[in-house]
């Protein structure tokens, strides 16, 4: 006799949904099979149509709501459904802190069970305005028909979607953005076609300093000369005072990256500056930065909480980049040591320590395992070893050295629950985890951060 599969394609099921996905969809059991359901929140009772079914787990959409969530709300966004950048605009700001947590916690139990009924895991501290926070923005600019758009790909497809106002961008983005659009539009500036790979703009960056208001506008361009182009740099000097930097970044190739190799300044300075707290920073088109300088500094002070300094200790900051973190804790250390792999990077840190009167600071290229093994072997194991890698969690060469060189203190700063949890799998053999504190980065999508406090075990 011929086995029925559980699930089958287009099937409606009825659902409750028990928590919140990584990705922000609900989750839900049918028959002990994982359904993961885009738009359905904890505590709802649904009907479901399945649209995905995986050897380990099923795809569905909601199509009627038996039950309502109290987290359930009207998302203020009125392409919020299609565009994808949010994930979490149905539910209301307050749940969305808690269902964050509930992200690190669900981790945890995945990959250090035994563990993780012991760690603190403190509440999500989040934003008192939610909104407009993002102090960048890359649109991508196409003309499917008569009309210029720019903005953001509909999720999972090639549709482009018109953004006239987005409200996690801060505002001054959005106007220069739609100012921009116009003008190419007016001045009949060909637009690139992803498919003929045709045309001339391809993407508008548009970058704010929120404690300065000066700002950069980046285009991005197949070729550097092109019919027009001086008309439109004056007219785009026009559209606002805060415009202090205009540039222009060529990419001729068939790519997803928003970059090229090649910039060129048009009008203005060649950066914007920002500051963060006490420090000052000068941005460059293709300069790394935190998207929500607001939050940033509470992420910081968490690090900072968590590195415990006296004046007495010595620092590495591992994944350095342009040095933030290890300037951050810097007035507190004895000695600060950074690396990362980009020479760029480690060029603008120590331009930064330099430019702050910091004489204690010294920064590498390379990796963190190379260099904490060779400072071992020249007896320099830091007291505070602080790191903040990539969505991919730490390099395991890197665990192995930490394990061998033994810091006293991990300050290990997350984007990703999951990855967090694996690296904790090995941590945990000779580190003791004091507590996790989440952090809010990005409302109104299901991203979450964290600040791991680990010490090593006597």
């Amino acid at each position: 006799m011929v086995q029925q599969p559980i699930m089958t394609m287009g099937q409606k099921i009825p659902l409750t949904i028990k928590r919140l996905g990584i990705n922000g969809e609900g989750i839900g059991y049918y028959k002990r099979n994982v359904v993961f359901v885009k738009g359905a929140l904890p505590g709802e009772e649904i009907y479901a149509e399945l649209t995905k079914i995986n050897r380990n787990f099923a795809e569905a959409k909601v199509i009627k709501i038996q039950k309502k969530s109290k987290a359930r709300q009207i998302p203020p966004c009125p392409v919020y459904e299609e565009c994808g950048g949010c994930q979490l605009q149905h539910m209301k700001y307050s749940y969305q802190l808690t269902a964050k947590r509930d992200i690190i916690v669900q981790a945890l139990n995945k990959y250090v069970k035994s563990e993780a009924k012991k760690i603190e895991i403190r509440q999500t501290i989040g934003m008192d305005t939610p909104w407009h926070y993002r102090n960048k923005s890359q649109f991508q600019v196409r003309k499917p028909g008569n009309h210029v758009l720019a903005g953001l790909y509909a999720a999972n497809s090639h549709k482009l979607l018109n953004i006239d106002e987005c409200l996690v961008q801060h505002p001054v983005t959005t106007k220069i953005t739609n100012a921009v659009k116009k003008i190419i539009s007016n001045l009949n500036i060909p637009i690139y076609d992803g498919r003929s790979l045709k045309g001339i703009i391809r993407t508008i960056v548009v970058r704010i300093g929120i404690q300065t208001g000066e700002v950069q506008l980046v285009l991005i361009t197949t070729r550097k000369n092109f019919a027009n182009k001086e008309l439109l740099v004056e007219k785009l000097k026009q559209i606002d005072p805060s415009i202090v930097s205009i540039v222009q970044n060529i990419n001729a190739d068939k790519t997803s990256l928003i970059f090229g190799d090649q910039t060129i300044i048009l009008a203005g300075k060649e950066t914007i500056h920002e500051e963060l707290g006490e420090f000052g920073f000068d941005l460059s088109a293709r300069a790394f930065f935190q998207l929500n300088p607001q939050q940033t500094v509470h992420l910081y002070n968490q690090i900072k909480k968590a590195a415990a300094l006296t004046g007495q200790e010595t620092v590495v900051d591992a994944y350095c980049g342009v040095g933030t973190i290890g300037l951050w804790l810097a007035k507190d250390a004895k000695e600060v040591r950074g690396m990362d792999i980009i020479p760029e990077s480690i060029q603008d840190a120590k331009q930064n320590a330099k430019k702050h009167g910091f004489m204690h600071t010294h920064y590498v290229t390379g990796t963190a395992e190379k260099w904490l093994d060779i400072w071992q072997k020249e007896n320099f194991v830091p007291n505070v070893l602080t790191v903040d890698p990539p969505r991919t969690g730490l390099a395991p060469s890197l665990i192995k050295t930490i394990l061998q060189v033994k810091p006293k203190r991990v300050v290990y700063t997350s984007c990703n629950p999951s990855t967090l949890a694996k690296d904790l799998q090995e941590l945990i053999k000779i580190y003791h985890v004091e507590y996790i504190q989440p952090m809010d980065m990005f409302p109104q999508t299901s991203h979450v951060e964290s600040v791991t406090l680990l010490t090593l075990k006597s």
